[in-house]
């Protein structure tokens, strides 16, 4: 059995696992697609896509796949499939369909759009559901929550600007890396406030150091220098409190307001420009 075929029937299980064997000739919406075309099961799912029904678009791509698995038809369903698994908020399945396709066709000339759902999936700030209640209800912004999720989306993005400097793709990937840099680096800075909530000065000093090495030029140096003039002074190492400071006053204006949100798309060219 071949690699393609294999990848095609672990896909098929994990997407319709649970269904009878009937999801041969049917689809979310009950239609008996016996005898249909690959032209219309693709129309028919590009159709529900525009109409913003992403399940029943997912299931006639993969119905198109399982009865045609070869040719170009096949291959933009798998697409189609990632993205309608991102547009429906289902980041695990978007991100398992965009790899899939990435593992079958990695020299396809739409790859680079695999890549970029793929980022998308991860990036997540504010969509879905989960996105939505850290926000709006425990007012917590991407920068506090587990940085996996943000390390992954960061990847994807570097992947696709490296491999893929013409794509189209590529100026809102580094807009959104940026983001996610700063993004992590803010993380950093939690951890460090958590420190100094504990009482573990030195802790915090050298997560706040940690942030100025590897997270330079970006919102949350402010917020380290801060740390590392407070916390110096409870340990009553006035020298080097004094050294934070005035490496503060010297970077930051006087009437310079440190803050914690950061915006991906806010246009404020705070990204860190690391190639």
């Amino acid at each position: 059995m071949s690699i393609i075929s294999r990848s095609l029937i672990l896909f098929l299980v994990f997407q319709l696992s649970g269904c009878a064997f009937g999801w041969l000739n049917t689809t979310k919406k009950g239609e008996n697609t016996e005898g249909w075309t690959v032209t219309q099961f693709y129309e028919q799912g590009k159709q529900d896509m525009e109409d913003g029904d992403w399940k029943s678009a997912i299931s006639f791509f993969i119905a198109l796949e399982a009865r045609y698995p070869y040719g170009r038809y096949a291959q933009q369903a798998q697409l189609y499939v990632a993205y309608c698994h991102y547009k429906e908020d289902d980041q695990e399945a978007a991100i398992i369909a965009a790899d899939r396709f990435i593992r079958l066709h990695p020299n396809h000339s739409s790859v680079d759009y695999a890549y970029y759902i793929k980022g998308l999936a991860s990036f997540n700030d504010e969509k879905g559901i989960a996105g939505y209640v850290m926000k709006h209800w425990l007012n917590q912004n991407m920068s506090e929550r587990d940085p996996k999720a943000s390390n992954a989306s960061f990847q994807s993005f570097k992947e696709l600007v490296t491999r893929f400097p013409d794509s189209q793709y590529r100026a809102d990937s580094i807009k959104r890396m940026n983001y996610l840099f700063n993004t992590v680096a803010m993380g950093e800075i939690y951890v460090a406030r958590y420190y100094m909530s504990r009482g573990a000065y030195v802790a915090a000093i050298n997560r706040a150091q940690h942030t100025l090495n590897e997270y330079p030029q970006t919102p949350a140096t402010q917020h380290a220098l801060e740390i590392m003039v407070d916390a110096y002074d409870w340990l009553g190492m006035y020298d080097l409190r004094d050294d934070a400071k005035r490496v503060m006053q010297k970077s930051f204006s006087k009437n310079q307001e440190s803050s914690d949100s950061i915006s991906w798309n806010s246009g404020k060219d705070y990204w860190w420009k690391f190639w």
